[in-house]
């Protein structure tokens, strides 16, 4: 019994980090993030979606790296039994507290407050009530919040790249060139604007500094 039940661990555990790193860490709103900037900068496939992804996943990563060390402190203090359902869902509770922790801590309230009072109606007559301390509400609320908070960003973000945008159409036209395309020559501008104030450094710091310590 041992040797299927360690095995199933294993690939259980791995499974659940590929999840935590989607969902419960700030990957959402970072591949969000990336994704409007590629965007802003008028560039459809550079950098390709693999590295914006590998990108987000790393950072994501090193911003919830005190959580996944507790997580896995705590399981390796919890011991491994795993010989009845009760134990593997202490184990579940044990491993999901410092996600739930970090979740809380970075989760808009507001929305946190409609899962819960959209989950009492959805449920009702089932037997279960909802409240923020349930982790299938904090979840969605959470993702949710990265999502509303990356598209804010995202705004911000797209502001002086449409500035640029149209200040060299306005250009074009005054110069009688409405055939030229803008983009042709708005993109190499964004790029070295871009550039110049060291984008990518600037924006990874500004987004890492969003979250707190959990």
């Amino acid at each position: 019994m041992e040797t299927m039940t360690t095995p199933l661990i294993f690939s259980f555990l791995a499974g659940f980090m590929v999840l935590a790193v989607l969902t419960l860490t700030s990957f959402v709103k970072l591949s969000v993030v990336f994704m409007i900037i590629r965007q802003a900068l008028g560039l459809q496939q550079v950098p390709s979606n693999i590295v914006l992804m590998a990108l987000a996943g790393f950072t994501a990563i090193f911003i919830s790296m005190p959580v996944f060390s507790a997580s896995l402190t705590a399981l390796a203090d919890a011991g491994g039994d795993t010989s009845t359902p009760a134990d593997l869902i202490r184990l579940w509770q044990i491993g999901i507290a410092p996600f739930q922790g970090f979740i809380l801590g970075n989760v808009d309230a507001e929305h946190l407050e409609f899962f819960v009072m959209i989950s009492n109606d959805l449920w009702e007559g089932s037997g279960m009530t909802g409240s923020r301390d349930d982790f299938i509400i904090q979840v969605p609320a959470f993702m949710i919040s990265e999502l509303t908070e990356a598209f804010r960003i995202g705004f911000l973000i797209y502001l002086p790249f449409v500035a640029i945008d149209l200040a060299v159409t306005a250009i074009l036209m005054a110069l009688g060139m409405q055939m030229v395309q803008p983009n042709i020559i708005a993109t190499p501008f964004k790029l070295l604007t871009f550039v110049f104030v060291d984008g990518w450094a600037r924006l990874v710091e500004g987004l890492v500094m969003t979250y707190g310590s959990p």
